[in-house]
């Protein structure tokens, strides 16, 4: 036990006076659960805050600048994953050792991290901007969208840095059991966002730069505000000291191992997506507006299981770097059962009412809404397998394996890709919905059967791996 736990900082059943929890104690459902609602509720404000900002863009500053904005939304949200790809592998990392409580090795791990992906911030803002013309011009971008699109990038791309602060502030403090103070701040963000936007576009009539401005403002104000929280209310985990400011070698390594796979991993996903989005678009509009409604329904219906995945994982690391074996286990049981349970009854949920939801966003388009409700039905008929996944990618990242959530993935969405090119076009479109259960079924096998192969630490081990990454590299990624 730590100096600071001796002073009497913890207060009950492992809830610290600063709101961290040590999810090495007490409860394990009940910690689960209370640590993902918060990640879950910002999720939810954040897709709300997204639909808000294209209600105002789209009403206040014409087609133009709505098609700008939509356009950006790919590109920005590769830019933006690998940034807290990085910032979540470092998290991971951080959990173990507030877990083993090792605040100095914290402590150095936060400096080194920091720097590290702090310079990878900067590198991918100044590419971004350099390059910012002719990558909207690989986009196929129309003449009429191209200046709205360019302005509104190079604000949103020098607002980077800050988006990285903010992440890795908030993954720091995830780390510790802290899902509550990141929620706050970005609310908060939320809300100053909105009120700029209809200063800005409708008032000022500033348009694409104006909703980009916006944005930038509140990422400044909540990366800026969370930091001098996190400084003056968590010192022992933000206030680096001078001796601990070194970049070691064998420290830097490691923080590159977890962070750099995890980054590749959600790099991965939002390949696999664009290459899915492209055969989709071979089909005709119909079907592309079908995928594209569908697709948001699918966001809000699954996002519960991947914030409660990413609080599994911040459970498993601390209990990791703690050496809690049989609350490992215990945490396993909890969390499948959890998901399962969560992942059936919206499943159940969308078969009934996939039809009425495709209505609330598209109206009265039957083609639209009869592609739309057939994907609904086929691909959320198998939430349990997504649930199980991300409880894996957690799982592997947690107990220092993080390369083979990124193996998992790449089994995931190559089959999946595979799948859809091979049979849509001669069977039909049902396929492309169809591969991305058949997707995710496999990685749960191929993550199961490495759990436990791992936990027998045998041949079979050695075989498993053998045997997953030769079905990765045969589905071409």
């Amino acid at each position: 036990m730590t100096h600071d736990m001796e002073n009497g900082r913890r207060t009950h059943a492992g809830i610290f006076k600063n709101g961290e929890t040590d999810l090495t104690r007490g409860g394990i459902t009940g910690s689960i659960l209370m640590f993902a609602f918060p990640m879950i509720a910002g999720n939810l404000l954040q897709q709300c805050y997204n639909i808000a900002d294209t209600i105002i863009v789209g009403r206040f500053a014409g087609p133009d600048a709505l098609a700008a904005v939509g356009s950006s939304y790919t590109l920005m949200t590769f830019l933006l994953s690998v940034i807290i790809g990085l910032c979540m592998g470092s998290g991971v990392l951080f959990s173990m050792k507030f877990g083993a409580g090792d605040r100095a090795g914290l402590r150095k791990s936060v400096f080194t991290s920091f720097v590290l992906i702090g310079t990878v911030s900067l590198f991918i803002t100044a590419l971004t901007l350099s390059l910012l013309s002719p990558v909207i011009r690989l986009m196929n971008v129309p003449e009429e969208v191209f200046p709205d699109m360019k302005i509104y990038l190079a604000v949103i791309c020098a607002g980077i840095p800050f988006t990285f602060l903010y992440n890795f502030l908030a993954f720091l403090l995830r780390s510790a059991g802290n899902s509550i103070t990141p929620l706050w701040f970005l609310g908060i963000a939320v809300v100053l966002n909105i009120i700029l936007d209809m200063v800005f576009i409708p008032v000022l009539g500033m348009g694409t730069a104006g909703a980009a401005l916006a944005t930038v403002i509140s990422q400044i104000f909540s990366a800026a505000a969370l930091a001098r929280h996190t400084i003056r209310k968590y010192p022992e985990l933000a206030a680096v000291r001078r001796e601990e400011m070194k970049l070691e070698k064998k420290e830097l390594g490691l923080i590159s191992g977890y962070s750099f796979l995890t980054c590749v991993q959600q790099s991965v996903m939002n390949f696999g997506i664009l290459m899915i989005q492209g055969l989709v678009n071979t089909f005709g509009t119909a079907v592309m507006a079908a995928f594209a409604t569908a697709v948001k329904i699918d966001s809000f219906a699954y996002m519960p299981v991947q914030d409660f995945g990413n609080a599994f994982s911040t459970f498993i690391a601390q209990n990791y770097g703690a050496g809690k074996e049989e609350r490992i286990r215990k945490g396993l049981k909890s969390a499948v059962l959890s998901s399962s349970v969560f992942s059936l009854a919206v499943s159940a949920l969308i078969f009934i009412f996939a039809g009425d939801l495709m209505k609330m966003f598209v109206g009265n388009e039957p083609d639209v809404i009869g592609t739309g409700t057939r994907y609904l039905r086929i691909e959320g008929s198998f939430y349990i397998g997504i649930a199980w996944l991300f409880l894996l990618y957690g799982l592997f990242r947690a107990v220092g394996r993080p390369g083979f959530s990124l193996v998992l993935t790449v089994i995931s969405l190559g089959l999946r890709v595979a799948v859809a090119y091979v049979m849509a076009p001669d069977h039909g479109i049902d396929w492309i919905w169809w591969a991305i259960p058949i997707g995710w079924f496999a990685a749960d096998a191929a993550g199961i059967l490495f759990w436990y192969a791992v936990r027998r630490r045998g041949k079979l081990l050695v075989l498993l791996q053998t045997t997953v990454f030769f079905i990765a590299a045969f589905n071409g990624i």
